[in-house]
C-alpha cells in the first residue's frame, strides 16, 4: 500500500483475532526494523517475538497491576488525561486481553551504545530514543502494509528484572518496548484523527506560519 496511507491509517490496535502470523509474514515484518537509522549507525535494536503461550500469559501478569494503577490514577484524578470513559474502556479490554495477542514484540536495546546529549538539559533525557523508535516504526508500519495491527506499550519497562528474567534477556539490555502484533478484530480507520499541520510545524521561528500548512487535511 502508499505508504501515507500506511501511516494516516495505523492506529493502536486494541482488539485482536486469535489467528496465527506466519512464521515468513513475522521475518518479513521484524527485517523492516534493521533497516532504521540509528545513531553512529551503531545497530543497538533487538528483537524478541513471543509467541509462547505461558511467555505471553506472563508477560500480561507483569503488565496488568502496571495498568491497573494507572487506571486508579485516573479515576483519582491523579492523572489529568482527557481521556474518555469510552476510550478507557478500550484500553483497559485490551491491557486484560494482551495474553491472547499472537505476538508480543520484546524491544531491547544495548544501552551502553545510546547516547543521552541531553542528560544535563533539566529535562526528561530524550535523544536515545533516536536509536530505537525509529526501528519500532519500521515494524509497525511494515506490518500495517500486510494487514497486521500493532500496538506499542512502554509499561512493561516498569517490569524490566521480571521480563528480563522471563525471556533471559542480558544484562546489556535494556527493554524499550513491547509491540503486540496480529490479525485486527476491528477494520483499520479510514483515516487517523490528528491536529492541523500548521499548528504544529513552522517556518524559520516556532509560531511563524508554514506557507501551505494549512491545506494539508
Amino acid at each position: 500500500m502508499d505508504l501515507l496511507d500506511a501511516m494516516q491509517t495505523m492506529n493502536a490496535c486494541r482488539y485482536y483475532k486469535p489467528d496465527p502470523v506466519a512464521d515468513d509474514l513475522l521475518v518479513k515484518v521484524l527485517n523492516a526494523a534493521r533497516w532504521a537509522a540509528t545513531g553512529s549507525n551503531k545497530q543497538p535494536v533487538s528483537l524478541i517475538a513471543v509467541r509462547d503461550a505461558a511467555k505471553r500469559r506472563a508477560l500480561h501478569d507483569l503488565y496488568q497491576p502496571i495498568w491497573d494503577s494507572v487506571m486508579q490514577k485516573y479515576a483519582s484524578g491523579e492523572f489529568k488525561s482527557g481521556f474518555t470513559p469510552s476510550f478507557l474502556q478500550h484500553v483497559d479490554h485490551f491491557a486484560k486481553h494482551i495474553a491472547e495477542v499472537p505476538v508480543l514484540v520484546v524491544v531491547c536495546a544495548e544501552w551502553r551504545e545510546l547516547t543521552a546529549l541531553d542528560a544535563n538539559l533539566g529535562r526528561t533525557v530524550l535523544t536515545p530514543g533516536s536509536s530505537i523508535y525509529p526501528a519500532v516504526q519500521n515494524l509497525m508500519l511494515a506490518a500495517r502494509n500486510e494487514g497486521l495491527g500493532t500496538t506499542l506499550t512502554t509499561l512493561l519497562a516498569l517490569a524490566e528484572p521480571q521480563v528480563k528474567a522471563l525471556l533471559d534477556i542480558p544484562e546489556h539490555l535494556a527493554t524499550a518496548a513491547v509491540v503486540m502484533l496480529g490479525w485486527p478484530a476491528k477494520p483499520f480507520p479510514a483515516k487517523l484523527k490528528r491536529k492541523p499541520l500548521d499548528t504544529m510545524a513552522f517556518l524559520d521561528s516556532y509560531g511563524a506560519p508554514l506557507p501551505g500548512a494549512g491545506a494539508c487535511l
